[in-house]
């Protein structure tokens, strides 16, 4: 099963910007087994501790922090190799993620006070992370926050995009939380010397690139503090799309090309949205989208939870 993580689809969504004269591409990391991109971090980063013996199967204790993904990802690893599995995640976490967690045998810790300072989970998460880490015995903490094998594993995601278009990307547009899946695939654009304009996609009312950090309702992309992989120069350009922004994409994507995305996902669509008009004709536009959208569907899918925050909006994707 964990062989089969990576090499995932590239395809292309020819209906998404009506009339556009230049193509787009999306690199679909649902068909992970996990369901999303971060089973490569999760892989890579149990494998390297595997491999120098910090992680022993039988006595260590994986410790980590997530808003949903990742947890699924490290949940199925640490269930195939026999290691016992924590996981701190928070309010905004699906009622789908906890139950594949729960299914996966994860221990799992539910943050439900936010932090004074931001008015968001993640300090509080990580907080509890690190307490846990000093109270149990043989805890390993991947904190895919700052482990540069987190980034590492998405220079693959990026070669496999360049391999699938012989090398010819223009654009690539990421949503950003640790900033791994961006910066591993700035890495490999760099070391090969190709010239791609990468588009960091990130949230309003996120930290990482000197905003006020605000509460936000869609996990997945943002965060309410700086991520110690941060490096801002591997995007060109940076997008801030708002969760109405995402909702609509998403939408507007089912409704052109029947795909089911989440919202990180959305948010690469918005961002190609407001740039559409800056890409010149014949170009390739390469958007990752980090995961489906069946975990999202008493949220972004659902129309009660959409009218209830943000009133009617339909007329946004249906006109």
């Amino acid at each position: 099963m964990l062989a089969t993580i990576g090499r995932t689809p590239l395809v292309e969504l020819s209906s998404l910007v009506p009339g556009a004269a230049f193509n787009v591409f999306a690199k679909v990391e649902r068909f992970n087994p996990g369901g999303s991109i971060k089973d490569r971090s999760a892989l890579s980063m149990l494998n390297d501790a595997l491999r120098d013996g910090r992680v022993v199967p039988g006595r260590s204790v994986v410790v980590e922090s997530s808003s949903g993904n990742l947890a699924v990802g490290l949940a199925q690893i640490c269930r195939n190799l026999g290691l016992r599995f924590i996981c701190v995640v928070d309010g905004k976490t699906t009622g789908v993620n906890l139950a594949i967690l729960h299914a996966f045998g994860a221990e799992v810790e539910v943050v439900t006070e936010r932090d004074e300072l931001t008015g968001e989970y993640l300090p509080v998460r990580l907080r509890r992370a690190r307490e846990l880490v000093e109270e149990i015995p043989d805890a390993f903490w991947p904190n895919q926050y700052a482990n540069p094998l987190n980034p590492r594993a998405h220079e693959t995601t990026m070669s496999e995009i360049t391999e699938a278009l012989d090398g010819r990307v223009d654009y690539l547009f990421a949503s950003v939380s640790t900033f791994g899946t961006l910066r591993g695939c700035a890495d490999h654009i760099r070391r090969e010397g190709l010239n791609t304009h990468v588009i960091a996609v990130d949230a309003l009312g996120s930290a990482i690139f000197g905003l006020e950090s605000t509460r936000r309702l869609i996990p997945g992309h943002g965060a309410s503090v700086v991520p110690p992989l941060l490096d801002s120069s591997a995007a060109g350009e940076v997008i801030h799309v708002s969760d109405l922004d995402c909702v609509v994409a998403c939408r507007q994507l089912i409704d052109r090309e029947a795909v089911l995305v989440g919202g990180s996902s959305g948010a690469t669509v918005a961002a190609l949205f407001k740039y559409a008009d800056r890409v010149p004709a014949g170009a390739n536009c390469v958007l990752i989208f980090p995961d489906g959208g069946d975990r999202y569907l008493d949220t972004i899918y659902s129309d009660s939870w959409v009218h209830e925050n943000f009133g009617e909006i339909a007329h946004l994707w249906k006109g």
